[in-house]
């Protein structure tokens, strides 16, 4: 699933190709998404595009009417196109834009969503989100403060959105990882220094991940088509049984909350 990293590198790349432009409508071959393509965007027409922003692994398209909410789910990506671009099997949603571009959605597996609200305060799906991680909110006093007699394992913990937004199951390995922290840890059993540690990583690990476009590991593409490149220095996520970049001894594998963590035992603790 594309996580902060990949929505990031995602705005970053339709951003420029957007603002300033009108959408001249959208076309919409498949509605049948995590949740049907909401009708606002059926009948969009002439609506000029004021900002895109993001918000946890949402897409926000700012428009005069409202909002654009879009979500990639496990498997989407967006491009931008020539607007004479042929659609292909999984190609779902187009923007059409007034400067001879198309914000085309793909999603194999259609477990993305293509939202509208009149404004992002009445939003369901943006409501009782944590801090952003790369913020100024996201302090190590706050973890440490939210942390405080939680017995939850710290890395499910980690990808709790109340807790703090985009840190999925690749970055929450990886951070921890970097952090020396395993992940199997309850959450109050860091100490203060672990815990200002643990942010800090977080936060350099996101932001080298952005730099490389993110993670392609299946289905992700940056809006120009190309991978993400920070696949390649991945440290444990996706190497069960391989030797660790650092000591040599086998990353291993364990099941947190239904999902994949990976860890190195001796480079954790």
């Amino acid at each position: 699933m594309p996580e902060l990293p990949e929505v990031e590198t995602s705005r970053r790349g339709i951003e420029p190709y957007l603002v300033g432009q009108t959408i001249l409508y959208a076309v919409v071959r498949n509605a049948r998404l995590r949740w049907p393509v909401s009708d606002e965007i059926l009948t969009l027409s002439d609506q000029p595009v004021l900002s895109v922003q993001r918000r946890a692994k949402y897409l926000l398209l700012e428009l005069p009417k409202g909002w654009i909410i879009i979500h990639l789910g496990m498997s989407g990506s967006l491009r931008v196109l020539s607007e004479e671009t042929v659609a292909a099997k999984h190609d779902h949603v187009d923007l059409v834009v007034n400067n001879g571009k198309i914000l085309r959605y793909t999603d194999p597996r259609r477990f993305g969503a293509w939202l509208w609200a009149k404004d992002l305060e009445t939003s369901n799906v943006l409501a009782h989100l944590g801090p952003e991680p790369l913020s100024n909110e996201f302090t190590a006093q706050y973890l440490f403060d939210r942390s405080r007699n939680k017995r939850t394992l710290i890395k499910p913990w980690l990808m709790d959105n109340k807790v703090v937004v985009g840190v999925g199951n690749i970055y929450a390995s990886e951070s921890l990882f970097a952090a020396g922290i395993l992940p199997d840890r309850a959450a109050g059993s860091l100490a203060d220094a672990e815990i200002a540690l643990l942010v800090a990583t977080i936060k350099a690990v996101l932001l080298h991940s952005i730099e490389q476009g993110g993670t392609t590991l299946r289905d992700f593409l940056q809006s120009d088509g190309k991978p993400g490149y920070f696949a390649q220095e991945l440290q444990v996520y996706g190497r069960a049984g391989e030797p660790c970049r650092q000591c040599g001894h086998s990353i291993e594998i364990a099941k947190h909350g239904q999902r994949s963590t990976f860890f190195c035992r001796h480079c954790q603790h």
